[in-house]
């Protein structure tokens, strides 16, 4: 009987082990595919072939569901009206600004990276190759500003130095200038001119609070985009042009002709 019962025990603890093995545990159970995330209705295609590639997410860059879970964030309504965009280009380039670029590359510019998880396209490279155009030109414009000139301070020995017509305004050229008048805050307040935020495409992370989301240094970001949109589309004298004429001078620079 004893040895029995022993027996009995072993086989009880080994089928113990076995079905504990067997179990998955908590963390496991978590990391197993559900079945509940497979659906057994399917969308019915949809035809993108005469709709342009701002307008729509590729399909092939959607999950099957949602990461979101429970968010009360709101959405954030952004511009879907192409006569709204071209009244922004002319406003900031001038008469038939809506037609200096194509179709496609005027909504990219004014796509920021968080807009639609960047799935539509954004203006990354576009503001890149802008912002580099804008820091020359001003730097030029500094340069060869008649009013640029400030006069040296008098030598303690009454020594001269070294003059020349062509050196006369390069004091005015030191980062502290330039980088103050051509802060975000300022370029921001010149894209609200353009009405620039009416059109923006971009995710701001608190659509409430639109200052602490970053919206100046979005709407200078853009801005710098269309800068380097015109340069690839249009060639870098134009985009020269534009940036004097239509950015620098309104910020207060002096634009020699």
């Amino acid at each position: 009987m004893a040895s029995f019962f022993s027996t009995r025990a072993v086989r009880t603890a080994s089928c113990s082990a076995c079905r504990s093995f067997a179990r998955p545990s908590a963390v496991e159970a978590a990391l197993l595919p559900r079945r509940g995330l497979s659906t057994s209705t399917e969308e019915a295609p949809v035809d993108y072939t005469d709709k342009p590639r701002w307008s729509y997410t590729p399909p092939r860059t959607k999950a099957p569901f949602s990461l979101r879970l429970n968010s009360r964030r709101p959405d954030f309504p952004v511009n879907a009206d192409p006569t709204t965009l071209d009244r922004f280009y002319i406003s900031l380039l001038g008469p038939e600004g809506d037609k200096m670029l194509s179709e496609e590359t005027k909504w990219l510019a004014v796509t920021h990276k968080s807009f639609d998880q960047g799935r539509r396209g954004f203006n990354d490279r576009l503001a890149f190759i802008g912002k580099r155009i804008v820091k020359l030109q001003a730097s030029l414009a500094l340069v060869q500003s008649p009013e640029a000139g400030v006069p040296p301070a008098r030598d303690a020995f009454g020594r001269e130095p070294f003059a020349h017509p062509a050196l006369e305004a390069l004091t005015s050229l030191n980062p502290n200038t330039k980088s103050f008048l051509t802060s975000k805050t300022k370029m921001a307040e010149l894209a609200y001119k353009y009405d620039l935020q009416r059109v923006l495409r971009w995710s701001p992370r608190k659509p409430n609070n639109l200052e602490s989301s970053g919206i100046d240094l979005v709407l200078t970001h853009t801005l710098y985009a269309v800068i380097g949109a015109i340069s690839l589309e249009k060639g870098n004298l134009v985009a020269n042009q534009v940036t004097r004429e239509r950015i620098l001078a309104p910020l207060g620079f002096k634009i020699v002709a």
